[in-house]
């Protein structure tokens, strides 16, 4: 039960943070509300907002913690620890594979994205 309420906090975490980039219509709308309201003022958030690469490195990190895991609950499994059931050893093992299928799936989108640009015209 603790992997499907990983998932729901996962999915509150992302359509939370969605709302939030919506509520100005994007992260750069903030200073131009601001801007009708006192000319002159820039606001200036109090958090920075994570580079691309480094929400990247974050997921591939996340990931890789998963894998690893996994695997460390299979060999306890394997070692005949009793406190590791059969079951959570699947569980854990499908949650690495879906996790580095969509890894995989946001490479192959990326690489298709770069090559669509470079191939557009000058």
């Amino acid at each position: 039960m603790t992997d499907r309420v990983d998932i729901n906090r996962l999915l509150v975490e992302m359509r939370t943070l969605k709302s939030q980039t919506q509520a100005f219509n994007g992260p750069g709308a903030v200073d131009q509300v601001a801007s009708t309201v006192r000319p002159g003022v820039k606001v200036q958030g109090s958090e920075q907002t994570p580079s691309f690469s480094e929400m990247m490195g974050q997921a591939i990190n996340k990931v890789n913690s998963v894998q690893k895991e996994s695997a460390a609950l299979a060999t306890r499994y394997e070692q005949g620890d009793k406190s590791v059931d059969v079951t959570d050893v699947m569980i854990a093992s499908q949650k690495a594979s879906v996790s580095f299928q969509s890894m995989l799936q946001v490479r192959n989108k990326l690489v298709d994205a770069y090559r669509d640009v470079m191939n557009m015209p000058m």
